[in-house]
């Protein structure tokens, strides 16, 4: 019974599951980052889970690529009312400069990563080791104890699992007694989606 449960997150754990996750450490009225747009579920997911009637719920979608930000805005256009809308903030800068676009007081609770390629778009304008470790630094500044960065590294691509090895040796490098790190890959599909959480303490 339990295996029928887990069966589709497993299937499809880069989209099922990351969610589930966030779910247990967003809360309404949160600030969050979606640090890699692309076509804008993530930041979908992550509105509805902050958005509530007071209005101090905050998403803030970045992407270099402007595509990605209107393929977000259709999305968002599509499935929420203009006053849930009103809540998130779409930047066209690199993920590496994330802190530039969140007001100083305004506490992080989780920052989203997806590293790769915008899916349907140009394969050879992907996320870079170099950019993603400033993003990851940043994410680590502006996180609030009890928050999460989550990232979802794309690895079946040039670059991928050098991607994937910045994301380790970053996590790999956080104090123990203030960060939880964690990772799920697929052991018999090489070439799937690995997941990795940071929970600072």
């Amino acid at each position: 019974m339990l295996l029928l449960h887990l069966l589709p997150i497993l299937q499809h754990p880069q989209l099922n599951f990351p969610f589930r996750v966030w779910k247990h450490v967003v809360e309404k009225g949160d600030t969050v980052i979606d640090a890699t747009c692309g076509n804008g579920y993530d930041t979908l997911a992550l509105l509805k889970m902050v958005a509530d009637e007071s209005g101090t719920a905050r998403v803030y979608g970045v992407d270099i690529q402007r595509d990605a930000l209107e393929n977000t805005s259709s999305l968002l256009d599509e499935n929420v009312t203009p006053k849930e809308k009103e809540l998130v903030k779409l930047f066209s800068i690199c993920h590496g400069r994330m802190e530039e676009i969140v007001p100083e007081n305004s506490p992080v609770r989780l920052v989203a990563f997806n590293l790769g390629y915008l899916p349907g778009g140009d394969k050879a304008l992907t996320t870079v080791p170099e950019t993603t470790m400033l993003a990851l630094e940043a994410a680590k500044r502006i996180l609030v104890p009890g928050g999460l960065i989550s990232v979802v590294v794309y690895v079946g691509h040039p670059g991928g699992w050098e991607e994937l090895e910045t994301v380790e040796s970053f996590a790999s490098g956080l104090s123990v007694d203030d960060w939880i790190c964690c990772k799920l890959q697929m052991l018999n599909r090489p070439l799937a989606p690995v997941l990795v959480f940071l929970f600072k303490r």
